[in-house]
């Protein structure tokens, strides 16, 4: 082990009582994020809003933070609640016109096609493009586009395939057809590096609560700093605009900068427990360009797709090359996925039930022996 690993793996809490498989779902939170936590509720107690402008400050370091670690300028970076609010904002404040499209996967979360699909009454057709065993084709996705597709909004990795693409492959296309790229990246960002401006991507959402090791209701938004006006600002308020806590100066003047989209008050404690937990993957060697955590989240990944083959257990997703990720799905012939989840728990192995199997999301802090005892619930099923 690395010096670096032991390191993380001691900030994480839950590796004392659980085989924590589902990063997928909702992540454990380190120690350091809630000692954050912790902190501010102490505050928030004891001192009502005399802390107020510390949270602030804290909060627009988190702004900062998050917009180095994808490669983008801080004014890019919004801080929303979810992937979903993110979405919301490019589908209801994108200049549509009727007989647009945009295009997207049929197997993607749902939180990536219902905002889509609100926009029918729009006009707007929103194309579900057919993936076959989790393997998205970029030749069907690109014959699915033509003059009036205006986005392309892809996951970063299938949230039940584990099935990656490449960003900067899929902007390309989206480009090449006169279309811009929406990169759904709550399944990668956290454990994979990426740089927006390199890979071309022109809008992005993730929740914080996934690989990013965050709370839930903390996420953030990328827009290009060249697509601001392009947007219609929604659920407008006192933060939206360049004046801010002047509350005695009335005008609409939205500021020039993605927060312009965050609106109101925002979730204080959230964002700084997220904050706490991107400087911990920071101080890990996690940045735009290169991340030691992938390489090893990888490494753990793959050790349990060999042992679980051993077993016999079958591979829902496909796990090879650049395109495998750190989630895994399974079943075991002849047997319930639900009864196996329930095996797993009991013996402090944590994973979820999707796309038919069981699936498992192993983070960077996991270790062989965590994989090691889940392997031994299966063999004693058998």
């Amino acid at each position: 082990m690395t010096p670096w690993f032991d390191s993380f793996r001691a900030q994480m809490p839950v590796s004392r009582r659980w085989a924590y498989f589902d990063h997928a779902a909702v992540a454990p939170l380190p120690e350091p994020a809630r000692l954050a936590i912790t902190h501010w509720l102490h505050e928030a107690t004891e001192e009502g809003d005399v802390g107020w402008p510390r949270w602030a400050k804290r909060v627009e370091e988190v702004r900062h933070t998050a917009a180095r670690m994808i490669g983008a300028d801080t004014a890019e970076i919004a801080l929303l609640p979810n992937t979903t609010a993110g979405i919301n904002l490019v589908a209801e404040g994108f200049p549509w016109q009727p007989g647009d499209n945009v295009v997207t996967l049929a197997n993607e979360f749902p939180s990536n096609i219902y905002p889509w699909m609100n926009l029918a009454a729009r006009g707007v057709e929103t194309r579900l493009i057919p993936v076959d065993a989790g393997r998205v084709d970029l030749d069907r996705l690109a014959a699915s586009l033509d003059g009036r597709t205006r986005i392309v909004s892809v996951s970063w990795v299938g949230y039940a395939s584990g099935w990656r693409i490449n960003p900067g492959d899929v902007a390309e296309l989206a480009h090449r057809h006169g279309a811009l790229f929406f990169l759904d990246a709550i399944q990668g960002l956290g454990v994979f590096p990426l740089d927006v401006r390199q890979a071309g991507v022109d809008f992005l959402a993730a929740d914080g609560h996934k690989w990013l090791l965050g709370p839930e209701g903390a996420g953030i938004f990328f827009v290009g700093r060249e697509h601001l006006a392009r947007l219609r600002p929604l659920g407008v308020g006192w933060h939206s605009v360049a004046q801010g806590t002047d509350f005695s100066r009335v005008e609409l003047n939205l500021r020039a900068d993605a927060a312009r989209y965050e609106g109101g008050s925002q979730n204080m404690a959230g964002m700084i427990g997220l904050g706490a937990s991107l400087d911990l993957l920071a101080s890990s060697g996690h940045s735009s360009q290169s991340s030691p955590i992938a390489q090893r989240a990888l490494e753990i990944a793959d050790y349990a797709v060999q042992r679980l083959q051993a077993v016999g257990c079958q591979l829902f997703s496909p796990h090879a090359g650049d395109n495998r990720s750190s989630i895994v799905t399974w079943d075991m012939p002849g047997q319930s996925p639900a009864k196996i989840r329930e095996a797993l728990l009991a013996a402090g192995v944590v994973t979820s039930c999707r796309g038919g199997g069981v699936r498992i999301s192993p983070h960077t802090y996991n270790t062989p022996a965590e994989i090691d005892l889940l392997v031994d619930v299966l063999k004693s099923r058998q």
